[in-house]
């Protein structure tokens, strides 16, 4: 069976998949980040994860912009909720 290659993808499919993307690069190097010890490894790698945080907040207002990220507001009664709980932790 041949592989279909007349796929195309559209800017909302490239939009999702660098999204996703950002978000696995994001999540290894905080992994990393934690596991250095090096302090000057570390604060390279900080500056890493610093700019793939901030990529994958340009792509996520982009979606947002073009309404492909739809993001429901929380009810302020759950978030002052769950402030409580976490100050009582403290």
């Amino acid at each position: 069976m041949q592989p279909n290659t007349n796929t195309q993808f559209g800017d909302k499919e490239m939009l999702t998949d660098a999204l996703a993307s950002q978000k696995f690069v994001t999540s290894n190097y905080n992994s990393w980040v934690n596991e250095c010890a090096n302090p000057t490894l570390r604060d390279q790698m900080m500056s890493l994860l610093k700019e793939e945080h901030e990529i994958e907040s340009d792509v996520f207002c982009e979606m947002q912009k073009r309404g492909w990220y739809q993001v429901t507001p929380a009810d302020q009664n759950k978030v002052e909720q769950v402030k409580q709980k976490y100050l009582q932790q403290q």
